[in-house]
């Protein structure tokens, strides 16, 4: 029987290649490595996938899975310098959406109580930002887990990584609308690049999302809800973000798709439009992705799973530009808070 090794070779040369690309010295074999190693993190997400959809449908939760894109990981390589590539825990993601927090804790702690080999990697409060939230406003929870195998033929695939992230229906919309105002305002507020007004807004909006949805207190919780509200519209009405927000035009072409596995793609060329591209398997997805992205190197390019058209559409609405749901949220929050909402124009 061939036995299979690591990856990209082994974690050493993974981790070499991580380096490589951290000092702009990658060549293309450092880059063929980083690729079979990533492409490797399909099977995980395959596996987790499958323990999770039952259980989420069930609670009436959504699950939908990506694949880190490539541009993302090198990024993190040069955000975080002591980071060894091998060890990147969120290569492999699948994202859990649910309607309240009761039923995202009581789904997280049965998951951890479920009987399969795969290990828990962090303490149950490291990556509990809805306990803690980040001072930018970001809130959810995040487990990592180490994929364990007993079969020959998987061992090759012992000791990925995938990260699993938890997060309810308003946690979501705030995150993926974090996410659109990067595309379309020139500032990054997830990654705090830019005008820093962005990230404070949105810390704002979190706080003001948290307290009228979910009883609970956000990154501000000293402030007192109108205060909340009326600093929230003072930058708003610096930034226009709401307007920008409202302008924007959604589109959808993956309505009526049967199929699991899309490759959702943006690009400058493109400015505001998305292409939407569906694929019967998941190997015909990747071979295809990997083909775009030595294409089109400087697009945003993202394969993603899930069980229904609307499932994806659901957990990537960034994609889609969809920003009617926190524009909804942000209205009736700024009213539960005491103060009479600004009519948009």
């Amino acid at each position: 029987m061939e036995i299979r090794t690591f990856p990209g070779g082994s974690k050493s040369r993974v981790n070499a290649a991580g380096l490589a690309v951290r000092a702009g010295t990658a060549t293309p074999h450092d880059l063929h490595v980083i690729e079979e190693w990533r492409s490797a993190h399909t099977a995980v997400i395959n596996t987790f996938q499958a323990l999770l959809r039952s259980r989420a449908k069930a609670v009436g939760a959504e699950v939908a899975q990506r694949l880190k894109r490539k541009a993302t990981i090198f990024d993190k390589l040069t955000r975080h310098a002591g980071m060894e590539l091998s060890r990147m825990d969120d290569v492999a993601g699948c994202r859990i959406i649910f309607r309240d927090i009761p039923t995202l804790m009581e789904f997280r702690g049965s998951l951890q109580r479920a009987r399969f080999s795969h290990k828990l990697r962090n303490d149950l409060d490291k990556y509990n930002y809805i306990k803690n939230p980040k001072a930018d406003g970001y809130r959810g929870i995040h487990d990592v887990f180490s994929y364990q195998v007993n079969s020959d033929e998987g061992q090759h695939l012992k000791g990925l990584n995938i990260e699993l992230q938890y997060r309810t229906l308003i946690q979501h919309t705030w995150s993926t609308t974090v996410e659109i105002l990067s595309q379309v305002t020139g500032h990054d507020p997830k990654y705090h690049r830019g005008d820093p007004r962005y990230v404070e807004a949105m810390a704002l909006a979190s706080e003001m999302l948290a307290r009228a949805f979910e009883g609970k207190k956000g990154p501000k919780p000293g402030l007192p809800d109108q205060e909340v509200a009326r600093s929230f519209h003072a930058l708003d009405e610096q930034l226009g973000l709401l307007l920008r927000l409202k302008a924007l035009q959604v589109a959808d072409k993956s309505k009526g798709s049967t199929s699991r596995h899309f490759i959702l793609m943006r690009g400058t060329g493109w400015q505001n439009y998305l292409n939407v591209s569906n694929y019967a398997t998941a190997e015909a997805a990747k071979h295809e992705l990997f083909r775009l992205e030595l294409a089109y190197p400087s697009a945003d390019i993202v394969y993603v799973t899930g069980e229904t058209t609307d499932a994806v559409r659901l957990a990537y609405k960034n994609y889609f530009d969809d920003a009617v749901e926190f524009l909804e949220k942000i209205t009736l929050a700024t009213r539960e808070l005491g103060i009479i909402p600004p009519v948009l124009g």
